[in-house]
């Protein structure tokens, strides 16, 4: 009986893995990647090296920053202070993370 019901919840789960949805899935990843890799720097979307480069709204569209292919095109390149991630992420983490910092910041990081 124990066996069955193991079963039983190991092919539900399987079967609903497929379910989860690709914006879910590309925010988690994005989320992942910022906490690892720039919250270091941009906790909460500030800048603890150079005040007014954070990921706020205001201070991406002051800087033309704020769309997905010009935050991807920095952490991909870098610029000054900012590290390039080129040879420590893929593209597609790239486009992840660019992703979720356009989101955060349309949400004021909240």
């Amino acid at each position: 009986m124990k066996k069955r019901v193991i079963l039983i919840l190991i092919i539900l789960i399987l079967s609903n893995i497929n379910l989860i949805s690709p914006a879910l899935a590309d925010d988690i990843n994005g989320t992942q990647i910022f906490s690892v890799h720039c919250a270091g720097c941009h906790i909460n979307g500030s800048n603890i090296i150079r005040r007014g480069k954070n990921l706020k709204m205001k201070a991406l569209k002051k800087n033309h920053m704020d769309s997905i292919e010009a935050i991807a095109s920095i952490v991909t390149n870098g610029k000054n202070n900012m590290s390039a991630y080129k040879d420590r992420l893929t593209e597609q983490q790239i486009q992840d993370v660019a992703a979720y910092v356009l989101e955060q910041a349309e949400k004021n990081w909240r």
